[in-house]
């Protein structure tokens, strides 16, 4: 029976491309058995076992760049973190080691090489994060979702496979079921605006900002605030009139009719947002999140709206363009049209497939 280590995580970003690949890989070896590493207190530890797979927590963070004591700690907690994945390695005795970003994934993959197991990498963004970097020169095989990445990384180690997606999203919908499900009018263009679980506060103020124009445009609306805003915004709106047409959710539970139902998304530039996007061909508009290391989401959207395949909204513009640049977007059939094609042209399916298919190679290595 072959065994394997996944670990990362932090944000979604990192967490469905590595459920993604657990799922292949007991698809295509039902008898392996799989443990996730992960880090104490973020949300893999709650979504790792919803997917119904076994997670160890270490108590890992990054480091305190305004506070430069407090890295005393995490320097600390980092090599007792490193020591107990060196007893986790040794009793669970993976075959093969994959590391999809994020602390714990530093420390669980740097004890890995250590101790000869063989690792592959899987990296989202195409501006490579500083882990993955850290990690790349005794990686077996690097998994990328972009092209130009030996920028970061040994150009005879990089396999081209795309970012693995949730696998609900690609199934097929049924478009009527989808528009009954948020009671929406299946003859009105729908706009779908989403920030991520927790939500983006640029994203919302901008949607508070051109309210009234939404409202008297004749479209219809999905508007995930996310988890953090969502009661502050409803309080805010419970004085107007009329919101009929613009369903506004603190979090989509069903993304798979979300999108089926949606002739514009408006997202943040994560990675997993944009490989979603991509495979199912939806014009979009890229409004990438400012607080993220290295400026990696604007690197993500700029790899898409020079190709013509997303229109790109910088955070600081977005309160005063971002619903102007979505309703004229939304009016146009044409530009919906070449967004879409474009965008699908750069889609890798089958993502999970061809990183598992390199995984399963290394594990059955005599």
């Amino acid at each position: 029976m072959k065994k394997y280590l996944i670990s990362g995580g932090g944000t979604g970003g990192h967490i469905f491309p590595a459920v993604s690949i657990a799922n292949e890989l007991r698809r295509q070896d039902p008898n392996c058995e799989i443990l996730f590493v992960g880090a104490e207190g973020r949300m893999e530890m709650e979504r790792v076992p919803a997917a119904g797979y076994n997670i160890v927590g270490l108590k890992v963070e990054g480091l305190d760049r305004k506070n430069i004591f407090r890295n005393v700690k995490v320097v600390w907690n980092l090599l007792r973190s490193m020591a107990k994945v060196r007893g986790i390695i040794k009793e669970f005795q993976p075959d093969v080691a994959v590391g999809v970003g994020g602390y714990a994934s530093g420390a669980a993959l740097k004890v890995a090489q250590q101790m000869g197991i063989p690792i592959v990498l899987q990296e989202q963004n195409s501006f490579a994060g500083v882990t993955n970097k850290m990690l790349a020169k005794g990686a077996e095989k690097i998994c990328v979702a972009y092209t130009g990445m030996e920028r970061f990384f040994p150009a005879e180690k990089i396999i081209l496979t795309g970012n693995p997606v949730r696998q609900n999203l690609l199934a097929k919908i049924d478009k009527q079921e989808a528009y009954e499900y948020f009671g929406l009018n299946p003859d009105k263009p729908t706009l779908m605006v989403m920030g991520g679980s927790l939500g983006a506060r640029t994203i919302n103020q901008a949607m508070i900002a051109g309210l009234e124009r939404l409202r008297a445009s004749g479209i219809q609306v999905i508007w995930q605030t996310g988890k953090l805003y969502y009661e502050m915004i409803k309080s805010d709106l419970s004085d107007r009139s009329d919101l009929s047409d613009i369903k506004i959710l603190d979090f989509l539970s069903r993304m798979d009719y979300a999108y089926a139902v949606a002739d514009l998304v408006v997202s943040r530039a994560g990675a997993s947002s944009i490989s979603e996007l991509s495979l199912l061909g939806k014009p979009s508009i890229l409004v990438p999140s400012p607080n993220v290391a290295e400026d990696h989401q604007t690197h993500n959207a700029r790899a898409l709206s020079d190709k013509g395949a997303a229109i790109l909204v910088r955070d600081v513009e977005a309160v005063d363009t971002m619903v102007d640049t979505a309703l004229a977007t939304i009016a146009s059939k044409e530009k919906l049209q070449s967004l879409s094609d474009n965008v699908l042209k750069l889609a890798y399916p089958n993502s999970a497939e061809k990183i598992v298919n390199e995984i399963l190679k290394l594990g059955n290595k005599e």
